[in-house]
């Protein structure tokens, strides 16, 4: 039997076998309740009043030795007032809003600490870089996480290597959707020198995911110049090269662009962004694992690449607004990248305040001005959140 097809609890349980000793064990929380109104062209409004709720435990021995279970709940208030991805038939025609009702084993997992390396094995989340290419989309009420084995190593000066092998990602549609579970053989490297890192993602997914297989090689950079006792000069590029890989039934090529460069000072930060995913004859540019509602607006119009390629021109400001409250915003001007046809604008906006040590609100908006081949979209979001 191959053990990587085991559940990753009982994979969880045997790594954690070898600890002999009492662990510490300390209880994970976390509620969140959110109400979204989504509104589209062209079809009915939904209106998501759902309540995640996150509990788990997280053992530590002595030996290196770490254990986590933690288990997840959304519930909504009416479920027919908006459309589950598609799950709830009586959401039909409505907007969707991707948070599901759904219990799931969230996280199970054994980890391993010996001097500059940590081996992680079972159902765990992964975050790489920014999240661009693989990310937890920890703004959905459901968590997206991976049955893997992972592998962090800093022996290196100023060098972080991680590996992960992929048997499952599962995403935030839950477990009862068709695109809930995307079983895989894939295999992710990056590595951060300093301001540079380098990585390959090679995706391979198997049935329905399979489109969606692809090889990604690409660099970033990254870095600040003292600009004055108040200012600092802030700058990113990346490139990434991508074709089809694996079962994928698609014959592709394209690449990936990014460059942001700002300022940030005492009263926040103004920065300017470009972003491109490419097209080939075959096929886009993809990031199938990402953290999507992070990039190409909050709307959420973009979560696949367009397949004439998308261009996105950003303006982003953060500030910090009196009663500590904290401003986020973005402009968009989004273009097809092989065409140079219009898709539209968008404007972004976010307020934020932690209450206490545990809790924290946030109100936040987006609203898409699209063009002839892309609708209207707006959304807004009212929330509060607790962790332990």
């Amino acid at each position: 039997m191959n053990p990587f097809r085991l559940p990753p609890l009982l994979l969880a349980a045997v790594a954690l076998s070898a600890a002999p000793t009492e662990p510490v064990v300390k209880p994970t929380l976390n509620i969140r309740l959110r109400h979204e109104d989504a509104a589209q062209t062209g079809l009915r409004d939904s209106a998501a009043l759902t309540l995640r709720t996150r509990l788990g435990l997280i053992a530590t021995f002595e030996q290196g030795f770490t254990f986590s279970i933690e288990a997840e709940n959304i519930v909504a208030a009416d479920g027919a007032a908006y459309n589950q991805a598609g799950l709830n038939s009586a959401g039909a025609g409505r907007t969707v809003v991707a948070d599901p009702e759904t219990t799931e084993l969230n996280q199970a997992w054994a980890g391993w600490n010996h001097r500059d390396t940590t081996i992680t094995l079972g159902r765990q989340r992964l975050v790489l870089d920014s999240a661009r290419f693989v990310g937890d989309v920890g703004w959905r009420q459901n968590m997206q996480t991976f049955d893997a084995v992972s592998l962090q190593n800093k022996s290196l000066d100023n060098t972080t290597v991680h590996y992960a092998w992929l048997r499952r990602a599962n995403r935030v549609f839950g477990r009862d959707h068709p695109q809930g579970r995307w079983d895989s053989d894939s295999h992710l490297l990056n590595i951060r020198h300093r301001n540079l890192t380098g990585y390959a993602y090679l995706l391979d997914f198997e049935g329905p995911a399979a489109g969606n297989s692809c090889a990604t090689y690409g660099a970033s950079y990254e870095g600040t110049r003292v600009l004055s006792e108040k200012a600092k000069l802030l700058y990113r590029a990346e490139y990434a090269t991508q074709r089809d890989f694996g079962a994928s039934p698609l014959r592709y090529s394209a690449d990936y662009y990014a460059l942001e460069i700002g300022i940030s000072g005492s009263p926040g930060l103004l920065a300017l962004g470009h972003e491109t995913l490419g097209a080939g004859s075959g096929g886009s540019f993809r990031t199938p694992l990402a953290t999507l509602h992070a990039f190409n607006g909050w709307a959420d119009v973009f979560l696949t690449t367009p397949a004439d390629g998308l261009r996105d021109t950003y303006l982003k400001v953060s500030a910090k607004l009196p009663a500590q409250i904290n401003l986020l915003g973005f402009y968009h001007q989004f273009t097809a990248s092989r065409s140079g046809a219009d898709y539209g604008d968008e404007f972004d906006l976010q307020l934020s305040r932690r209450l206490s040590d545990h809790l924290s609100a946030l109100v936040k908006t987006a609203y898409f001005a699209g063009s002839l081949t892309t609708p209207d979209v707006r959304k807004l979001w009212l929330q509060l959140e607790y962790t332990l």
